[in-house]
This record gives structure tokens, sequence and C-alpha cells, in this order.
């Protein structure tokens, strides 16, 4: 058996990623984009996103020029997701609340549905008060 062929399938798909990325400009530049954000996510810190945003808009790419001027008209929320650890299920619980709400009231949660969510819920109260 020649095992000077066989490559690790993780470097075979970097080695073909970084071709694609040669060949395709836009791509490229997306790529860096999404992981720059990806950085911002990782380190909590939102401090590069007003520069962010520029790159996004200087990007030439209508797609990610979009994308800037939704999150801008909503930056405060969006800093506040990239600095606030995801693991808080105080915070999962009231959003849960608030979309139960929002379905009683709009009348699509069947009766069922709501007498699992309310034990549930109350279930949670307990343990998070």
């Amino acid at each position: 058996m020649d095992h000077h062929h066989t490559v690790p399938a993780r470097t075979a798909a970097t080695e073909a990623l970084r071709r694609l990325l040669e060949h395709c400009p836009e791509l490229d530049r997306t790529h860096d984009l999404v992981r720059q954000f990806a950085a911002m996510l990782d380190a909590r810190d939102a401090a590069p996103l007003p520069d962010w945003l520029d790159r996004l808009e200087a990007s030439r790419l209508s797609a990610l020029a979009s994308l800037a001027k939704a999150i801008r008209e909503d930056q405060p929320a969006v800093v506040q997701g990239i600095t606030t650890p995801f693991n808080s299920g105080v915070n999962e619980g009231r959003i849960t609340d608030l979309k139960l709400q929002k379905r009683i009231t709009a009348g699509r949660a069947g009766v069922p549905l709501l007498r699992h969510r309310v034990i549930l819920m109350a279930h949670l109260r307990r343990r998070y008060p």
C-alpha cells in the first residue's frame, strides 16, 4: 500500500479552500471579514466593530454592504450580542417567555403546548429565580 498519496482530509480541504480563495477575490475578502467577526465573538470584544463595518461597506459587495447597514441600525444590540456570554440560561428563559406570550396572543399555541410550557417554565423558575 502506497502511503505517499494519501493526504489527510483536513489538509486537502484547506488546500482546496486556498485555491478557491486565490481564484475568487470576492470570496477571499468575504472569508477574511467572516474570520474577523468570528475573532470578535471569540474575544467578546466589540471594539473593532465600527472599523469592521467600514470594511464591509468598502468591500464593494452588495450583500455585505446591506449587512453593514442592517447591523448599524441595531448596533447596540449587536455589541451586546458580541460582548455577552452565550450560555445565559436566565436570559434564554425570559426570551422563551416572550415568544410564548406572542404565540398566545397570536392564537398559534395549542392548549397541550401551553400546558407543557407553563409546567416547564415553573420548573425553571425554581432552579433560576
